[in-house]
């Protein structure tokens, strides 16, 4: 065993477990393939000031969970806690909302860090798949994202979650509504850092789910109270888009999510099987983060789904994933001439697009065979000095038992056949 163990709070990922989390990968951002979004690939760390002034000063994600680093050169870094902001800072730096064609739609995976308590389902290290529409103010653009979503969910077997909906206001009717939920959140008793948050952003007041405190925000005034006309019509025709495409949600007014940039359109996915760490994803729009990181106006809106949370979602509700083998084909030479020739023929074999292995390490018949029948493929190979004499191999499937033997130069499609 190393004398190195993972960092606090992370996890290695390791077969046969890593194939699940592949799978979950493939299926989330499926869709999204299928919908005109591209892909785009960002550096694990960006400047302090991306996520400070983009995700919010006032941020639990800010104040207390980044990871921060000061380079050699002076440059204040800090590990990406979040895609968000990276993305639309890529988008802007490529100039890619002047290429013509707006939304700009992207998808994205990767991994993300915060320095928080770990426990199940909340770990420091953890993998999202994401996407946004950048450069389009279209109610149609928002339901998109959360059919997407759900359609990602459904295509994994999961029926246990829930989307949550609601609508924050914009520029026009927030700042009234900010007022009236200072005014009441004053009167509160509340610790230190909370009033501290009074001042820079109340709405995340409401997103504190301490017993305590959640006790005394019976009463608080609800954002859907002051909702401008706009806005109201806005979300109307989000909801109308949902209900006709046969998604589900519920309206959750206490709903404001945990960083700053939300505007109009908010949701989150949850799952009643995971316990306090419930959110299996969640997004919405946020219309002024172009602005607040040095960009144009670019209305957008976006998601990130939890790789890890969904993969604990599958297993409360007891799904296995159909994972397909990653082995067709097994090869086990008795004796130097056959390890030769089969090693060889294993290698025509993926060339032909054929998943095969080969028994290294120069075993017996016996631990080979074992090798064989963990590796999950569908076929071995067995060849020895009288079969290769013959010309043949002896191909024996692994399902039922029978064996044969094949002239050697038809084994490649023999095996393609088979598999066919």
């Amino acid at each position: 065993m190393s004398t190195f163990k993972a960092p606090k709070g992370t996890y290695d990922l390791t077969p046969p477990d890593s194939a699940k989390y592949l799978a979950v990968r493939e299926a989330l951002s499926a869709p999204l393939k299928n919908s005109g979004y591209g892909y785009i690939e960002t550096p694990g760390f960006e400047d302090v000031a991306l996520f400070s002034r983009g995700v919010g000063e006032s941020t639990d994600i800010v104040s207390k969970e980044m990871y921060t680093l000061t380079t050699k050169g002076g440059s204040e870094l800090a590990l990406r806690p979040e895609g968000t902001a990276s993305v639309l800072r890529a988008a802007l730096e490529a100039n890619l909302h002047k290429l013509g064609n707006l939304p700009v739609k992207l998808w994205y995976s990767g991994s993300y860090y915060r320095y928080e308590r770990p426990q199940k389902g909340r770990y420091r290290h953890f993998s999202q798949v994401g996407a946004e529409a950048i450069g389009a103010e279209d109610p149609a653009l928002d339901a998109e994202l959360i059919i997407l979503a759900d359609q990602a969910y459904r295509t994994l077997g999961l029926q246990n979650f829930r989307i949550l909906l609601n609508s924050l206001g914009d520029k026009e009717c927030r700042p009234i509504y900010r007022d009236a939920l200072q005014e009441f959140l004053r009167e509160l008793d509340l610790d230190d850092d909370t009033r501290r948050r009074i001042d820079l952003n109340p709405l995340r007041v409401l997103d504190d789910k301490r017993p305590e405190v959640q006790k005394q925000l019976v009463g608080a005034p609800v954002l859907r109270d002051y909702l401008c006309d706009a806005c109201k019509a806005y979300h109307e025709e989000v909801r109308d888009l949902l209900t006709a495409a046969g998604v589900v949600y519920e309206d959750d007014e206490k709903l404001v999510r945990g960083l700053d940039y939300y505007t109009r359109t908010t949701f989150e996915f949850v799952h009643d099987g995971l316990g306090s760490q419930s959110a299996v994803g969640g997004g919405g729009r946020y219309d002024g983060l172009s602005e607040m990181i040095g960009g144009p106006a670019l209305p957008s809106v976006g998601w990130a789904l939890g790789v890890d949370r969904t993969v604990l979602a599958l297993e409360a509700e007891g799904i296995e994933l159909e994972l397909p083998s990653s082995t067709s084909v097994f090869a086990v030479p008795l004796g130097e001439e056959a390890r030769r020739v089969l090693f060889a023929k294993v290698t025509e074999l993926r060339r032909v697009g054929v998943a095969a292995d080969f028994a290294f390490g120069g075993r017996g018949l016996k631990g080979a065979m074992k090798s064989a029948n963990r590796s999950g493929a569908r076929f071995t190979v067995v060849a020895g000095e009288r079969d290769l004499a013959e010309g043949v191999v002896q191909l024996k499937d692994m399902e039922s038992g029978e064996q044969q033997a094949v002239a050697l130069d038809a084994l490649v499609a023999e095996v393609r056949q088979k598999l066919a």
